[in-house]
């Protein structure tokens, strides 16, 4: 190793340490909901033991979006009304949100950056139910779509300058982020993404997923597929900013892999209307969650 790509390990590596840990009781919820039989008292239970999880989930869910006919009261209640599943993936999203800066010095739109992320994991998991052949978990798929992106967010926040460059970079020669990225910094953000969901205790599949999720494509690998599928349709439909405008085409392979191109995967997926206003009210929401 050289002394120049060991000095940017160290810059690199001091980044990550410096970003927030990602709730444990966040990472309980998902030992839990792993299994199929658990009881939704349990995942009652740990949200409960976690007061600003409770206080922003109930928010949530008595905000305008909802408009559930009488306010809701308990986690309990949540859980009832809206099925473990749904819960769980709030509480992932709260987890991201609790990390993210609500400024930095490099002028990245964290709330652009969060709507994009929300659309890319759940369209990740749309395309595991749909598509998916084995026995990938759709929530790995909504955990890879929400975090992807993450290492964009250390770079905003502690390589403000460089981040900067990279992105003006980006958008005045239409190029991708990732590839201005290793021309500014020598890295790109998958790197240090994959860096951040190690420190973050996550499964090594789903961080090598973040690490390649710019690299070659393997039509077998569902995560690694679904999210680059997912990441793309966001882009396409302009459901949010990560800083990265352009849609990669996709590989011969990933169009076997789902049965033809990104139209056609879009058109299979129906009215994503939804999906999209969800995502908006969360992102709304988002800077109070911040608070």
């Amino acid at each position: 190793m050289t002394a120049t790509s060991t000095e940017l390990a160290r810059k690199l590596s001091a980044a990550v340490e410096k970003m927030p840990a990602f709730p444990k009781s966040v990472q309980r919820v998902l030992e839990i909901t792993r299994d199929i039989n658990c009881q939704p008292k349990e995942l009652v239970m740990v949200i409960e033991k976690d007061p600003v999880m409770t206080m922003k989930l109930l928010r949530i869910l008595n905000s305008a979006y909802y408009s559930f006919p009488t306010p809701i009261t308990s986690v309990n209640q949540s859980v009832v009304y809206l099925g473990i599943n749904t819960i769980k993936n709030m509480a992932l999203s709260f987890a991201a949100v609790g990390v993210l800066p609500p400024t930095n010095a490099a002028g990245f739109d964290i709330q652009r950056y969060l709507m994009h992320s929300l659309t890319t994991a759940s369209l990740a998991r749309m395309l595991c139910q749909k598509f998916g052949a084995d026995d990938t978990d759709p929530t790995d798929c909504y955990i890879a779509g929400l975090l992807h992106d993450f290492g964009k967010v250390v770079f905003a926040q502690f390589m403000p300058v460089e981040f900067k460059e990279a992105l003006a970079m980006s958008e005045e020669q239409a190029t991708s982020l990732h590839a201005a990225e290793q021309k500014v910094i020598g890295a790109d953000h998958s790197l240090v993404g994959a860096m951040l969901v190690e420190k973050w205790q996550f499964p090594k599949l789903l961080t090598e997923t973040i690490r390649h999720h710019h690299g070659a494509i393997l039509p077998g690998n569902t995560l690694q597929s679904c999210l680059f599928m997912a990441d793309q349709i966001s882009k396409k439909l302009s459901m949010g900013n990560s800083g990265n405008l352009v849609v990669e085409e996709l590989p011969p392979a990933l169009v076997n892999r789902f049965g033809g191109d990104m139209d056609d995967i879009i058109a299979q997926l129906g009215d994503l209307t939804g999906m999209v206003n969800e995502a908006q009210s969360f992102t709304k929401g988002s800077k109070e969650l911040m608070a």
